[in-house]
């Protein structure tokens, strides 16, 4: 396996992460995970509330206005005795009370009697009137009611009475009351109400861990043993049924419904129905003191269900929904209400398992096209596929009422884009950092780094620019690849152009060429330089330096290596890239590059190493140089002002001033100038430019003007 390919598969599986995360979080059902697949399904709830159709469910509700009416809660039971009369009398299906009697009427008679200490007459009056409860359970009796009871759960084993069981229930299939809710024990009403009563219900939501209570129980369980609540009771109270049939899946993991006579209720494992809330509609509601004072229209209440429960803030039976707050009664009523019009929502028991599927294979795909495709294709196609896993789902809730948790795979499929696009950014960064370093060894490193950060230099073309150049050439190669074994030969020679080039590199210059065993050099291009004179003055020095110590180092082993010749010149020239659509090559075109090459050619004449042109020296007053002389190079039709630079290893040369003064001689074409170079050159019979100059001048030449015949 290639490294790019071992790359490209831990990339791969370092992006599957958030997935393996995610699948964990599904399978496991964490509270995270509910708590993210809840607020998804809020969400739903507030995009598209569930329409409120007329349904034969009324709330009786003693609100505020009830209470400024008829007094402080709680109401004598005989008050409530009245409003169960009037309710049967206009013949609503069923009554379900939302409000608990677990304790006496305080204001029954004989409660009078033991508060206020009565004796006598006024103690026999009282005992004579009917009890209060007494009242309630006897108009129970004859009426269709439902009471109700307050589950509650404790570590220590309870063994108080446990609420009458007004139901009976039949299974479907094998128990599954392991998957109820179940509490430890209750607070149940009196015993003769409960008793008088039709059906018995709990009242005990299983809200969230946030608090919401997103679905309502048709059935809980104490102990082990099924109960009915007060929707599923006053439902089948309403409908003159005796059982409640619970029918579990087909795999026995939980309910799959509930047959309550003829209306079969799908429900969660554990016997509760999602509630797709409708906003607050006011057709909903019917105060409490209207109905006990015979105000109300027969229509509202004949064949309704009937629950009766508070939405006074004073009395706090308020519950959250997607929405905010409601009275907890809402809760019964919205569900009854999705039961009688046939309106469920559905979490189906595949969904987990569809979820999970989609979260593997849409995020596994994500992470390969991050990893194979363009930034801006891959986020394309992984965008869409978001799009689809989330518009799906809400159309599912909206058109199908089904419950998918969409919000988790995607999450999954984003953060598997996010890493995979990661790596591949990481992995790009490598590779191109590689191509770079590869491609500096072709081209100079300042030209790739230049066009990696302006990729718009790659156009063809040029412009006008000042730039400098050094021209360097080594002598008699030819003649030591024939001495040599060919292979000895280029190994000296790479050696020797391996640092030659890292010199130039190291002064930010840019390779132009390389041409056998010379290199061209170029300042000031592509990207400007300010002191291109001086970087190209110090760079040749440093060149020259280098050459030097490197042909002693071979002669010290006995292999004669050639000396170096440099031409160093500095002129405009247009600069950019030339060549066709195909294949183009950057450098430099003018008069000034084919003089630097003359420069450095003309040293092999002049017996010099390195030749300066004047245009350079005029940024670098502070190197010591030597004139040369006014050189009309081969081809030009000008002179050009040339200097060699005086450095520390021209031994066996004439002193700068003495030189300087016999050149001045010279250029002032004074008869005085022959003495000058003669008594110079005895003295110093190796310098190759007095050399020159006294020949020139005893063949009758005058000045330092000279025409260069040759390359």
């Amino acid at each position: 396996m290639t490294k790019k390919k071992s790359n490209s598969v831990w990339g791969f599986l370092l992006s599957l992460l958030p997935v393996i995360a995610g699948l964990v979080l599904l399978i496991s059902d964490s509270s995270l995970q509910q708590a993210l697949r809840n607020q998804l399904f809020d969400q739903y709830q507030r995009w598209y509330p569930r329409v409120y159709s007329e349904a034969p469910v009324r709330v009786v509700d003693i609100d505020d206005e009830s209470l400024a009416r008829l007094g402080q809660w709680p109401w004598p039971r005989t008050q409530i005795a009245a409003m169960v009369d009037t309710l049967g009398k206009a013949g609503v299906a069923a009554v379900g009370f939302d409000v608990m009697f677990s304790e006496p009427d305080r204001t029954s008679p004989q409660a009078a009697i033991n508060l206020w200490q009565l004796q006598g007459a006024q103690r026999d009056l009282l005992a004579r009137l009917p009890d209060h409860d007494a009242v309630l359970a006897q108009t129970l009796k004859r009426s269709d009611a439902v009471v109700g009871f307050a589950l509650e759960r404790s570590d220590k084993a309870t063994s108080g009475p446990m609420p009458a069981a007004k139901s009976r229930f039949v299974y479907a299939g094998e128990p599954q009351n392991a998957w109820l809710h179940n509490f430890t024990g209750a607070v149940a009403s009196l015993p003769a109400i409960e008793s008088a009563a039709a059906g018995n219900g709990a009242l005990t939501f299983v809200p969230d861990g946030d608090g919401v209570v997103r679905r309502v129980p048709v059935v809980l369980a104490i102990n082990g043993q099924p109960v009915g609540t007060l929707a599923g009771e006053v439902l089948r109270v309403a409908q003159g049924a005796k059982n409640v049939m619970l029918k579990s899946t087909a795999e026995n993991a939980g309910l799959a419904e509930i047959r309550i006579a003829d209306t079969t209720i799908p429900t969660t494992p554990q016997g509760e129905i999602w509630v797709h809330y409708s906003r607050p509609v006011p057709e909903r509601y019917i105060p409490a003191w209207k109905v006990l004072d015979g105000t109300v229209a027969p229509d509202q209440l004949s064949g309704n269900i009937i629950l009766v429960g508070t939405s006074a803030q004073g009395l706090m039976d308020l519950r959250f929904n997607p929405f905010g707050l409601m009275p907890g009664v809402e809760a019964h009523a919205q569900a009854l209400e999705q039961i009688l019009t046939n309106h469920y929502l559905e979490r189906p028991s595949w969904a987990k398992g569809l979820e999970a599927l989609l979260l593997l294979v849409v995020g596994a795909l994500a992470a390969w096209l991050a990893l194979k495709l363009r930034a801006m294709q891959a986020a394309l196609v992984t965008a869409a596929m978001m799009v689809v896993l989330s518009g799906g789902g809400w159309l599912l809730f909206r058109h199908q009422g089904l419950l998918l948790d969409s919000a988790t795979p995607t999450i999954g499929v984003l953060l598997s884009f996010v890493l995979a696009s990661l790596w591949h950014h990481l992995s790009s960064e490598r590779e191109q950092r590689w191509i770079k370093q590869a491609f500096s060894r072709y081209v100079s490193p300042n030209r790739v780094s230049h066009l990696v950060d302006n990729p718009d230099a790659m156009e063809l073309g040029g412009k006008r620019q000042e730039c400098s150049f050094i021209f360097t050439d080594l002598a008699g190669f030819t003649s030591l690849m024939e001495r040599m074994d060919p292979s000895d030969a280029v190994v000296l020679l790479n050696n020797y152009l391996d640092e030659m080039i890292a010199i130039a590199f190291r002064h930010d210059g840019t390779l132009d060429r390389i041409v056998g065993d010379a290199v061209a050099i170029m300042f000031s291009a592509p990207v400007p330089q300010a002191d291109f004179r001086k970087r190209a003055l110090a760079c040749a020095l440093e060149m020259d330096t280098f050459a030097n110590a490197y042909v002693s180092k071979l002669a010290a082993e006995g292999v004669q290596f050639g000396k170096t010749r440099i031409g160093v010149h500095s002129g405009d020239v247009i600069v950019g890239n030339f060549g066709g659509s195909n294949m183009f090559d950057y450098r430099a075109l003018g008069d000034p590059v084919n003089t630097a090459a003359r420069l450095e050619s003309v040293n092999k004449h002049l017996g010099t190493r390195m030749c300066v042109s004047e245009a350079i020296m005029a940024d670098c007053p502070d190197v010591p140089v030597r004139p040369v002389g006014q050189l009309v190079l081969k081809g030009k039709s000008r002179a050009l002002k040339v200097f060699e630079p005086v450095t520390a290893d021209l031994a066996g040369r004439a002193p700068l001033m003495e030189y300087v003064s016999a050149y001045e001689v010279m250029c002032s074409q004074s008869p005085d100038a022959m003495g000058a170079f003669t008594a110079l050159l005895a003295q110093w019979p190796e310098d190759p430019l007095v050399a020159l100059h006294h020949r020139r001048l005893k063949a009758g030449e005058e000045g330092d003007l000279m025409v260069m015949d040759a390359k």
